[in-house]
């Protein structure tokens, strides 16, 4: 059994001060923020956070009003240099496996990046991916980083 990762997503209303009072709100409860996404369109946007205690996370901002949920992602080590990223979607694209969202942060410029991904049927992804020879990152090896 692979443990995955798991994301707040945040729906929000796209105006000035959402972000302020989200990040505030983790700040104020000692909740370290990884890596944030944001995808927004005229009205409604949806901030995604990889933080390093997602289950208090979402308790707080659950407990604030907003509209917030864990979502399951898995977190893949891969080389920051040419062709690294290129190698993972080669891999889920041979298994006939889709990505249905994505980022990226780098760990070590020039030597490691991971690629956050919600992908179709994440336990077979996460087994094919495995077998593959890739490094699946645990949610405790996410938050050493």
């Amino acid at each position: 059994m692979i443990d995955t990762v798991r994301q707040l997503s945040v729906f929000a209303v796209n105006q000035p001060g959402k972000l302020t009072r989200i990040t505030r709100l983790l700040a104020q409860h000692g909740i370290n923020i990884r890596a944030v996404t944001i995808a927004s369109g005229d009205r409604y946007g949806v901030i995604r956070l990889l933080v390093a205690d997602p289950d208090k996370a979402f308790r707080v901002l659950q407990a604030a009003d907003l509209s917030v949920a864990l979502v399951p992602v898995l977190a893949i080590s891969m080389p920051d240099a040419p062709g690294g990223l290129q190698g993972i979607v080669d891999r889920l694209s041979h298994h006939c496996i889709n990505v249905e969202d994505a980022y990226g942060f780098v760990v070590e410029a020039g030597v490691r990046a991971v690629l956050i991904a919600e992908v179709e049927d994440m336990p077979r992804a996460a087994q094919l991916l495995i077998r593959d020879g890739l490094t699946l990152l645990s949610p405790d090896e996410l938050a050493r980083l």
